[in-house]
């Protein structure tokens, strides 16, 4: 399904490595309240800031192809990771508008006081080109310090958004920040604005916290209205939510993050593998792209 045979009531397609990626939908729910949404969590490989650069990029072509054949007329990648990795791939392959994330860094050099700007993310996202461009585009006075934070998107995805190893885990990401005078902090995965009652708990009021999903929203709305896409007002817009983890163990923390409970719902064998994308490499096989966490039930 192409730009040209979709209508404004066919649904906008979200995909993030896990459940991240709710901060940017539920953006989008209140930028675009009569939209229909479809939202993968790709939690068996989660989280893509640790994994090949080549899964990153099949597992985003996979999902993306499967919210294309569930009538998706706009792709949202809610994910820095894929972003950085993925996102140019998927706008070259489908016709349909790709939506993607950029960390909140320019508004971040915009608002800091202390010239100082620490932006937490996951190593992909940190080395990835997209991050080095955008660094490069900036005022060179702002002193922008990037922070990796293995581990909170294993936190997040657990569902601990405040317990004693998150809290410790954010504290030795946030301190050395803090120490170099970071008064501005970005949240560079769509993980991270989930802790952001524990971070604002840690760092005081006097940081400022600063994220993409709302700017992505409003992103996806400008779009889908150059094409005349957007859901006419009459009913409100209904969510569906797959994954290809383990939906009885993923679906509580979905509903926590999403302030409502979820019918989740399990990607089928073939979204899980190849299927959907049979003239990749021969490297990129069945076999190779089911390599997946121990929770996979693909």
């Amino acid at each position: 399904m192409d730009a040209v045979t979709t209508t404004a009531r066919h649904p906008i397609g979200v995909f993030d490595s896990g459940v991240g990626g709710l901060s940017v939908l539920a953006e989008i729910r209140r930028a675009l309240p009569d939209e229909d949404l479809l939202y993968v969590a790709d939690s068996a490989y989660a989280p893509y800031g640790d994994q090949a650069l080549a899964m990153i990029e099949g597992r985003s072509v996979a999902i993306s192809s499967f919210l294309l054949t569930q009538g998706a007329k706009a792709i949202v990648v809610a994910c820095n990771t894929a972003t950085g990795v993925a996102a140019r791939v998927l706008r070259s392959r489908f016709k349909v508008p790709v939506i993607a994330m950029e960390p909140a860094v320019k508004p971040a050099v915009a608002r800091t006081r202390s010239g100082v700007v620490g932006v937490l993310a996951t190593r992909r996202t940190l080395m990835s080109e997209t991050f080095a461009q955008l660094r490069e585009r900036l005022d060179t006075s702002v002193m922008i310090l990037p922070q990796a934070c293995p581990g909170l998107v294993e936190r997040v995805e657990a569902g601990d958004l405040d317990g004693k190893h998150t809290r410790a885990l954010l504290l030795s990401y946030l301190e050395p920040l803090l120490y170099r005078g970071a008064d501005t902090l970005v949240l560079g995965c769509t993980h991270y604005p989930h802790l952001s009652a524990t971070i604002r708990d840690l760092v005081g009021p006097e940081i400022q916290l600063l994220d993409s999903g709302a700017a992505v929203a409003r992103q996806v709305r400008r779009r889908l209205a150059e094409q005349g896409l957007v859901a006419p007002p009459g009913r409100p817009g209904r969510t569906r939510f797959w994954t290809s983890g383990q939906p009885d163990r993923i679906a509580p923390v979905m509903a926590r993050l999403w302030g409502a409970e979820v019918a989740l719902e399990l990607l089928s064998p073939a979204v899980c593998g190849a299927d959907v994308a049979a003239d990749w490499p021969p490297e990129r096989s069945a076999n190779w792209i089911g390599s997946a966490a121990s929770d996979s039930v693909c």
